[in-house]
């Protein structure tokens, strides 16, 4: 499971046991996908709540995700939409994904969620293509880090002014910080928070919320 690098182990208790109120089902995906080599890539409960939180503020009803892994964030949202909400998961892994349509299935949420094994960046030009663009409510960016760029460029066009993206490991662990980091996943993410602190097109804010989340409203 993904956890803060950025809190005291007793501050991030308190916040799990203060604030997170996670549903039995949600509970029962971390604690299997714990079991898994890259459980790191899950989000943490506390995020999987901010996001819900998100999606209820919104009012979202369509979601749009890259890199669905096991499928906690999907269902966390899926969880707090309404019974009309839709979503599109993207990923490659019809191993991970198998695990997240029990899930989903288990949750009664499936029938709202449609899943894209292909390579994101095609999901996301053949939506575009299909006149999707300006009809998402909140795209949530969770893959290959050297790709965040290019999936930022097309969630943008894809969700509606007044509509926001998440990107996901923003802080990487502190990396984007360490000037002397200079792995490939590193210098993507700080390109682009870079990019963002000056993209006029959204407005930003970059929390210290499980690995770093970016927050940018559509203008």
């Amino acid at each position: 499971m993904a956890k803060s690098s950025f809190l005291d182990s007793k501050v991030r208790g308190y916040i799990l046991e203060h604030t997170v109120r996670e549903p039995a089902v949600l509970g029962e995906l971390r604690r299997e996908t714990a079991q898994l080599a890259n459980a790191g890539m899950q989000i943490s409960p506390d995020q999987g709540q901010f996001m819900a939180l998100l999606v209820q503020m919104l009012g979202v009803k369509r979601y749009l995700e890259i890199g669905t892994f096991t499928g906690y964030s999907s269902l966390a949202v899926a969880l707090a939409m309404p019974a009309e909400g839709r979503l599109i998961c993207c990923d490659v892994s019809e191993t991970w994904t198998a695990v997240a349509r029990r899930y989903w299935t288990s949750a009664g949420v499936a029938g709202r969620i449609e899943l894209k094994i292909a390579p994101a960046l095609q999901t996301l030009d053949a939506l575009l293509a299909a006149g999707e663009a300006g009809r998402f409510d909140f795209a949530f960016i969770d893959a290959d880090k050297t790709a965040h760029e290019d999936y930022y460029e097309r969630c943008l066009q894809l969700v509606r002014r007044g509509g926001l993206i998440g990107v996901d490991n923003s802080l990487w662990g502190g990396s984007v910080a360490d000037p002397a980091d200079h792995s490939p996943d590193t210098i993507a993410i700080r390109a682009l928070n870079d990019k963002l602190k000056s993209d006029e097109r959204v407005s930003i804010s970059l929390l210290a919320v499980g690995d770093g989340l970016m927050l940018a409203l559509k203008r």
